[in-house]
């Protein structure tokens, strides 16, 4: 069990360490430009699309457990029907956010705050970029795919291969040709083509053979359309409850003056650090759990949670006892700024516990989105967002409520889906008694 699950989990690290890296070449660049104001600009714009494409996760999430039954119960046809499903969902998204990117990006400059120079690049950033969505939707749906078909090492070679053809290009067209922001968004979108157009051809060449005939009609069966957009659904609310705590924190904290909120970006990259690492696991959760829900083995099910949470704790008490011990130097590391370390000095234990009150709930959102009890997870976001609201609510807003309303939102995520999961198991032995 323990191999399965390291077969998905660290191929799904290292892909999930190299997604930030084709928004950090583009400030690296932007940073050597000699204007700040593209590198606003890169920091605007980057915002927006983490925004948006963060709402349309689900065709990641929903197609990996739906394809991960499927390939369980041994249904190619369904698991091609399953892809085809999202990637024409991602077609009708990427087509209503070109035709609004207009209206898309006035709206959100009523909300930003942005000097006349930041907000002309950003546009430009904005404008061009937006003509990646077909792609950068695409990839979700055949990313979700790969790993329901356990597969997890073709998402790992494509985000390292974007990251290559983002530095190559985005460096020549600004180096050699003298482009600016245009530059820089010319060759995330190139690198976005890239990802996409290889995942179709690693996609032909590997499964053509086993391809089915399928129709049409199929694709577009009621039926398993209103599967796929329930399922989607749950995780489209739930992103968005998981959108407003997070921007909620930082605008909180910016009201707490400029040295709360450099203290709390930092003390954030703890948590950030643990969770694209624990996600690998909770992705082999997705994986392999939903090819035990497709199969109806409720045993193997119920032993893969078991092994999923040795790791888990396992690599808490790790996480946690080298953040106790470097906390300070790993703060050094990321700012040179005196005060900046003094402030978050003060609330470094809330980033010390982030890893032990959150892991439930990534292992526990692997194993639902592999079952697709979406449901679930979403009653489990909702009742940890209004904790955070409540807490938030109860006391005068300071940065030590602010971390305890945090820790405990994550905390109840957990907590709430440990009380659920028995009802996802029984659910499963009923299915398996019922066939029997």
């Amino acid at each position: 069990m323990n191999k399965k699950i390291l077969h998905i989990a660290i191929p799904s690290i290292i892909s999930n360490i190299t997604v930030p890296l084709l928004a950090l070449v583009d400030t690296t660049i932007a940073g050597h430009l000699g204007k700040a104001a593209y590198i606003g600009a890169i920091a605007v714009g980057g915002m927006l699309f983490n925004m948006a494409y963060w709402l349309f996760g689900f065709l990641r999430m929903g197609t990996g457990g739906l394809t991960a039954q499927a390939y369980g119960a041994g249904n190619q046809r369904e698991s091609i029907l399953v892809l085809l499903r999202s990637l024409s969902v991602a077609i009708v998204v990427s087509a209503v956010l070109i035709v609004l990117q207009r209206p898309i990006i006035e709206l959100a400059f009523r909300f930003i705050t942005a000097t006349p120079e930041v907000a002309q690049y950003a546009h430009l950033y904005f404008n061009i970029l937006i003509w990646g969505a077909p792609a950068v939707l695409g990839l979700y749906g055949f990313t979700g795919w790969f790993l329901g078909m356990q597969n997890a090492r073709v998402p790992m070679a494509i985000a390292i291969m974007q990251n290559v053809v983002n530095i190559a290009v985005s460096a020549m067209l600004v180096l050699a040709f003298g482009w600016k922001v245009e530059g820089i968004a010319a060759g995330t979108l190139v690198a976005q083509y890239a990802g996409f157009l290889t995942a179709v051809v690693v996609f032909l060449r590997k499964y053509r053979p086993h391809l089915p005939h399928v129709r049409w009609r199929e694709v577009t069966n009621r039926v398993a359309f209103k599967k796929f957009f329930g399922v989607n659904r749950d995780i489209f609310f739930r992103t968005f409850c998981l959108i407003a705590v997070s921007s909620y924190f930082t605008t909180a904290g910016s009201t707490q003056g400029e040295l709360i909120l450099a203290a709390n970006t930092l003390l954030m990259q703890f948590f950030t650090l643990f969770s694209y690492l624990f996600d690998g696991f909770s992705y082999a959760g997705e994986a392999i759990g939903g090819q035990y829900y497709g199969a109806k083995s409720r045993e193997e099910f119920c032993a893969l949670t078991r092994s999923l949470f040795k790791w888990g704790i396992g690599l808490v008490i790790a996480f946690t006892l080298v953040y106790i011990a470097f906390g300070s130097a790993i703060l050094s590391l990321l700012t040179d700024s005196t005060a900046v370390l003094a402030q978050a000095a003060n609330y470094l234990p809330y980033a010390y516990c982030s890893p032990l009150v959150s892991f439930c709930a990534f292992l526990y959102d692997g194993l639902f989105i592999g079952s697709t009890a979406t449901r679930y997870m979403l009653i489990s976001m909702l009742a940890a967002s209004v904790l955070f609201f409540v807490i938030i609510s109860a006391f005068p807003l300071t940065n030590h409520v602010l971390w305890v309303a945090f820790l405990a939102y994550l905390g109840c995520r957990g907590v709430v889906q440990a009380f659920l999961y028995p009802k996802l198991t029984k659910k499963m032995l009923k299915t398996c008694n019922d066939r029997n």
